[in-house]
């Protein structure tokens, strides 16, 4: 019995001294699983969004969808102090923050080393995965102090109140029986549809501020809004449709004629192709990524030829030249001087086409527009030379000639120039301006059509102003050489930018050749610069004088 009763107490003693060892394992693995975690606290990325993301798209790269037009209002207008931070001080931010959380961590671990790697190895792809887009509207060189308004420098003005100040003046429309939206607008911009609050954003120096979340809310009604009306503009030499939406708004609309990916026939003159929906729309993309904002707000859209056009159309000369192709898909033809025939139709497939819509600006009744003659304009011949094509000094003559000889005409057709150039547009006659600036204003860069049509060749010709008179403005020169870099590179930040428009989510809108010549083009543009600077003295028109040009350099 004694040798029982021994044996019974070892035997729960080794029971309780197993199970106060599993317990201290257990204690001390949870400590330090603790530790582990507790040391790698990353800080949240701050929220930036691009101003180019629309609402109901997605950014490059990323899951999800924000409709939220709100957010894109308020994270774009970065405080002085953030924007002279560059990704310097960010890392630098992050740095500090690491070795606060590091400090946590006991020195005596011996993981500290492992522990370390793996937390700068977070930070560097968190740094890596950062949309290119968001960091190059968040440069300084794309957030520079705008200039001071005087009231003579908005291109349109609400009425004043009335002297008594008794009633406000309200504008009523009721056409709820055609379509339209009840309208009861006032002064307060809260009343006013996204395209009319464009509209008034309007100024001597820009047609949009890229901040501005109406241009979004724009684009974004313009892809959704049901048609009320569908009609040919008059004029042109293809053709093109005036399309009315329920809040009064308007949008030129410029059909698919031709595959994406196909390029202009080598043996066709500039001249001579059709215009391109796409490249409106990647136009529209390329003059916000340069920092221009001069192109009015253009988005892809898929409509149905039945429904969208032809059942609602009032024009009668449009109406009668829809028929149906051999093959069954609904097709229309209209009427122009070129390719409105039934041998160059415009066809759905079989009733659904892709299409670009522009917002239209303002009625030139309420905001009449110049147009100007490019004095680097082509001759339109298949014989002729245009005078700028047979005299090298021909820039020259244009220093001399007004409105060219003072104010930033000629920077402002430069940059054009370099629009064009890298979007192969050699279709530029002529530019407008709105009539109410005079001269000292920015330049309309209007019709893109006939861009982006061939990418297996570069057109030099395109670069002749900014060869043969050797000026550029310095923001200009600037955002270039930034987009040069791996870290803004052009075709990436096209890309990411171009995956917001709706019809992406077909086929990409330019093809992987026409974006990887967008890097090629590019550095021809800045080959040229540093041949003018080696040749001449003033060559930089110094737009940024005034400002401390450290905080823009990349």
């Amino acid at each position: 019995m004694a040798r029982q009763g021994v044996g019974r107490l070892s035997h729960s003693v080794c029971l309780v001294l197993t199970c106060l060892s599993l317990a201290l394992h257990l204690i001390l693995a949870l400590f330090c699983l603790s530790v582990l975690q507790t040391s790698c606290v990353i800080p949240p990325p701050s929220s930036c969004s691009s101003s180019l993301s629309f609402p109901g798209t997605v950014p490059h790269g990323k899951q999800g969808r924000s409709h939220s037009l709100s957010s894109q209002s308020s994270s774009h207008k970065l405080p002085v102090s953030r924007m002279n931070g560059d990704f310097t001080k960010m890392a630098a931010h992050i740095d500090h923050n690491v070795e606060a959380s590091f400090n946590i961590v006991n020195e005596k671990e011996k993981d500290k080393k492992l522990i370390q790697t793996k937390m700068a190895t977070k930070v560097s792809q968190w740094i890596s995965s950062r949309s290119k887009l968001e960091a190059l509207f968040s440069h300084p060189l794309y957030n520079l102090p705008r200039k001071h308004l005087l009231e003579d420098d908005w291109l349109l003005k609400l009425k004043p109140k009335n002297k008594g100040g008794d009633k406000e003046r309200k504008c009523f429309l009721d056409n709820n029986k055609d379509g339209y939206d009840r309208a009861n607008w006032t002064r307060s911009a809260d009343t006013h549809p996204a395209w009319l609050r464009y509209h008034l954003g309007i100024s001597r120096w820009e047609l949009y501020d890229r901040n501005d979340p109406s241009v979004a809310e724009v684009t974004q009604q313009m892809a959704t809004q049901r048609i009320l009306s569908a009609v040919q503009k008059s004029g042109g030499t293809q053709l093109k449709l005036i399309m009315s939406f329920p809040n009064y708004g308007q949008a030129l609309l410029k059909p698919m004629r031709q595959e994406r990916d196909a390029e202009t026939d080598f043996n066709l003159f500039y001249f001579s192709d059709f215009e391109r929906h796409n490249a409106e729309i990647a136009a529209f993309h390329l003059d916000r990524v340069l920092g221009f904002c001069r192109i009015p707000p253009v988005v892809g859209r898929l409509i149905n030829i039945t429904r969208e056009i032809r059942a609602i159309t009032t024009d009668h000369k449009l109406s009668r030249t829809f028929f149906t192709s051999p093959v069954g898909n609904l097709c229309f033809h209209g009427q122009c001087e070129y390719y409105c025939s039934t041998e160059n139709p415009v066809c759905g497939r079989p009733q659904v086409l892709e299409v670009s819509l522009a917002s239209m600006l303002p009625d030139l009744s309420l905001a009449p527009r110049r147009s100007w003659r490019s004095p680097w304009r082509r001759s339109y011949s298949r014989t002729k030379l245009a005078p700028w094509e047979k005299n090298p000094d021909y820039c020259d003559t244009v220093k001399q000639t007004p409105p060219y000889n003072q104010g930033t005409r000629l920077v402002d057709l430069i940059d054009m120039v370099i629009l064009d150039f890298l979007m192969s547009n050699m279709d530029r006659h002529h530019y407008e301006t709105f009539e109410k600036f005079g001269n000292d204003t920015f330049l309309l860069h209007l019709d893109n059509g006939r861009a982006f049509g061939r990418h297996s060749v570069d057109e030099p010709s395109i670069l002749v102003p900014l060869r043969q008179c050797c000026r550029i403005r310095r923001s200009t020169l600037m955002r270039l050489r930034l987009l040069s870099l791996p870290g803004f590179r052009l075709s990436d930040v096209m890309r990411e930018s171009l995956s917001q428009d709706p019809l992406e989510s077909v086929a990409p809108l330019l093809s992987v050749q026409h974006l990887s010549v967008l890097d090629r083009r590019l550095k021809t543009i800045l080959k040229a610069v540093h041949t003018c600077l080696e040749h001449h003295d003033d060559v930089i028109h110094d737009d940024l004088q005034g400002y401390d040009v450290n905080l823009y350099r990349h």
